[in-house]
């Protein structure tokens, strides 16, 4: 499958490299952008899979933007790529709607990767953005839902998040859209997270879960 791609940033140089980095791996660029006003015009009239979008562009900048061009295009994933690692950044982007954070020192091999992955229902969040998002949602989860360290201290941030879910009676593909991964994925989470905590089914994993808690 050929992903369409529309670029978003002021930069000029950094479109081109952009633009040569997607055709060579087999992305179709379909239009670039030089603000945030034009990419939303442009994803309402070229509706692409993918848009990339940058943060710190003059006028409307990217996170003004950004739920606009979902409301013009709801069906294109759009994805940050910024060299702002900022916590508030990273969170009003996912609010906003954004399918993945990228920072631009990620070499270009994994942008693309990244992308495709996104294009196949997956979340992109670069390395550094990823391990302080989910060091978050373990200490936030853990702490609102009253998680026991003995489970919190087991499981990986995103395995304590799905259990949190599977605890709310959501279903994998439930879990999925709210997570913004494959259910795949999820049942990859499920499947590791049943091995960590040495139960056979989900409903084990919640009586241990129900026990821990009292």
């Amino acid at each position: 499958m050929v992903v369409s791609a529309l670029i978003v940033d002021d930069h000029p140089l950094t479109r081109d490299a952009l633009s040569g980095l997607l055709d060579q791996h087999g992305f179709a660029v379909v239009g670039e952008a030089g603000s945030g006003a034009e990419a939303i015009e442009l994803a309402r009239t070229l509706r692409p899979d993918i848009v990339l979008l940058d943060l710190g562009m003059p006028g409307m900048d990217g996170l003004e933007a950004l739920p606009l061009i979902r409301a013009a295009s709801p069906e294109s994933e759009v994805v940050v790529l910024t060299a702002s690692g900022t916590e508030e950044n990273l969170l009003s982007a996912i609010r906003g709607g954004a399918a993945g954070y990228l920072l631009k020192s990620e070499p270009p091999e994994r942008i693309a990767g990244f992308l495709r992955g996104v294009a196949n229902g997956e979340a992109a969040l670069s390395g550094e953005i990823a391990r302080r998002l989910l060091d978050q949602v373990r200490d936030g989860a853990g702490r609102e839902s009253g998680v026991p360290e003995a489970i919190a201290n087991v499981v990986s941030a995103r395995e304590l998040e799905v259990l949190l879910l599977l605890d709310q009676h959501l279903g994998t593909d439930q879990i999925a859209k709210r997570l913004f991964v494959s259910e795949h994925t999820v049942r990859s989470h499920v499947k590791s997270l049943l091995r960590k905590l040495s139960v056979s089914s989900r409903r084990e994993a919640l009586e241990r879960l129900a026990e821990a808690r009292h």
